[in-house]
């Protein structure tokens, strides 16, 4: 493909989002690197949205690893919660909170919420930048209707994955 950069550095500390986008990008010749790779610490998610936390960790991968950047935000939405958790998804109980944590506060938050009632979709957007001061980023929007499960079920994924 014209254009497309044969190593990027991907802007995540989460083992599940970079094993994925891993794989969506072997096909295109695209070496991944993660921040990681370079001593990037992550950067604080302080953006009111998806597309704003999306863009801050790009550029500041971009910025430090001197590479075009992919960076992620996802959430789950909840329609009962308002869209909670929303861009909080991963601190919902709090900095700092497990998946389990997260997982218990959505359950006791829903507790008497009937299954007609319990509609959510997960949200992902995907910012690249070229380079950190990159003033046309590339985003990429995704979502995936669902419901929340009454009590946690399988035990292949992360996140909120044993719910929705």
């Amino acid at each position: 493909m014209t254009g497309t950069p044969k190593r990027v550095v991907l802007a995540s500390g989460n083992a599940g989002k970079q094993r994925e986008l891993r794989a969506l990008l072997a096909p295109l010749g695209v070496e991944v690197l993660l921040q990681s790779d370079f001593g990037i610490e992550s950067c604080d998610e302080t953006g009111e949205t998806f597309e704003a936390n999306a863009l801050l960790k790009a550029r500041h991968a971009a910025a430090a690893a001197h590479l075009p950047a992919l960076a992620d935000d996802s959430g789950l939405e909840v329609d009962a919660l308002d869209g909670r958790p929303g861009v909080r998804s991963a601190r919902y109980a709090g900095e700092g909170a497990s998946d389990a944590q997260n997982n218990a506060k959505l359950l006791a938050e829903l507790t008497g919420v009937p299954d007609a009632g319990r509609g959510a979709h997960y949200r992902c957007v995907i910012a690249f930048v070229r380079n950190s001061e990159d003033p046309a980023p590339v985003f990429a929007h995704g979502s995936w209707e669902g419901r929340i499960a009454h009590a946690l079920r399988g035990n292949g994924g992360f996140g909120y994955d044993p719910l929705f």
